[in-house]
C-alpha cells in the first residue's frame, strides 16, 4: 500500500474511534441498567454512529478527511498535506462564526433585558430591585456577560451601577448596555423617568438589530454566489473523472499539473477572500 493509502487508513481509523469509542461505555452502562444485556443490531448501531459523526466531528476535521480521500484516489500525499494545512484555517473561520453568533445572542439578551427592566420599573419596583429581578428571576443575565456579578452587586448594595454597566458593555454584542447606563445615570441624577428611557432604548436597539438582519439577508445572495463559484473547480474535477480523463493523476503527478494546481489554488483563495471581504465591508458599514 502507498504512503497516501496508509495515511488515509490511519485518518479513517482515528475518526471512527473518535465517533464510536466515546459512546462505548455509555452503551454498556445502558445495557446493564436496562437489564436486557442484548447486543443491539449492527444496522442500528451503524446508523447511530453515522448520525453522531456530523455532530461530534468539528467542521475543520472534514478537510483532513477529504484530503485523505483525495490522497487515496490520486495516489499522492499532497492532498493530505493540504487538508491538514486547511484545518487551522477552517477552525479560525468556525470560531469567528461562533463569536458572531454569541455576539448576536448577547445583543438580543440586552434588548430583552431593557424591556424587562422597564416593565419591572413600571410595576413599582426600585431600579436596583428591578434590575436584579430582570437579570435573575427572568434569566436575562446573559446580556450582562461575565460582568453580571459586578452589576448585580452594585445594584444590590448601592454601588456604581452605570460604571458596572459600562464595564459589561465592553463585551461583544453588549454595546446597548452603554445606553442603559446613560438612562440609569439620568434617572438617578435628575429624577427622569427610567421606564420611558428604557422603552425608547429598547425600540432603538431592536430597530438596529432588524436593520442588520435585513442587510445580512440582502447580502446572503452575494455570499452564496461566491461560495458556489469557489466550488466549480471541484465540479470540473468530478466531471473529468467521470469522462475518464484522470485529472487527479495529471494534477498530482506531472510538473504542468502541479503548476496549474498551485496557480489555480492561489487564485481561488484570493478570489474567495476578496469576495467575502467585500461582503463583510458592506455589513460593517
Amino acid at each position: 500500500m502507498s504512503v497516501a493509502g496508509v495515511a488515509a487508513a490511519v485518518c479513517a481509523g482515528s475518526a471512527a474511534w473518535l465517533v464510536v469509542g466515546r459512546d462505548r461505555g455509555r452503551r454498556r452502562t445502558r445495557a446493564v441498567l436496562v437489564g436486557g444485556g442484548e447486543a443491539e443490531p449492527v444496522a442500528s448501531a451503524w446508523r447511530r454512529a453515522v448520525g453522531r459523526a456530523g455532530s461530534r466531528m468539528r467542521h475543520e476535521w472534514w478537510a483532513l478527511a477529504g484530503g485523505a480521500v483525495v490522497a487515496l484516489l490520486g495516489d499522492s500525499v499532497l492532498p493530505l498535506v493540504l487538508g491538514a494545512a486547511g484545518v487551522p484555517l477552517i477552525r479560525r473561520v468556525r470560531r469567528g462564526r461562533d463569536a458572531r453568533l454569541e455576539s448576536e445572542r448577547r445583543a438580543t439578551a440586552v434588548i430583552a433585558l431593557c424591556g424587562a427592566l422597564a416593565g419591572e420599573v413600571r410595576a413599582g419596583r426600585q431600579p436596583g430591585e428591578a434590575l436584579r429581578a430582570a437579570a435573575v428571576d427572568r434569566g436575562l443575565g446573559l446580556g450582562l456577560g461575565e460582568a453580571r456579578a459586578g452589576v448585580l452587586a452594585a445594584a444590590r448594595f448601592g454601588g456604581d451601577v452605570p460604571g458596572a454597566l459600562e464595564e459589561a458593555a465592553r463585551e461583544p454584542g453588549a454595546r446597548g448596555l452603554v445606553g442603559l447606563a446613560a438612562c440609569w445615570r439620568v434617572a438617578v441624577d435628575r429624577g427622569a423617568g427610567l421606564a420611558a428611557g428604557l422603552e425608547r432604548l429598547e425600540g432603538a436597539l431592536r430597530a438596529e438589530r432588524d436593520q442588520r438582519s435585513d442587510l445580512r439577508a440582502q447580502l446572503a445572495g452575494a455570499r452564496s454566489t461566491a461560495v458556489m463559484l469557489a466550488g466549480l473547480p471541484v465540479l470540473g474535477l468530478l466531471m473529468g473523472s467521470a469522462l475518464g480523463a484522470a485529472p487527479l493523476r495529471v494534477l498530482l503527478h506531472t510538473g504542468a499539473g502541479l503548476g496549474c494546481l498551485a496557480v489555480g489554488g492561489a487564485l481561488e483563495g484570493v478570489g474567495v477572500w476578496w469576495a467575502l471581504r467585500i461582503v463583510r465591508g458592506a455589513e460593517e458599514r
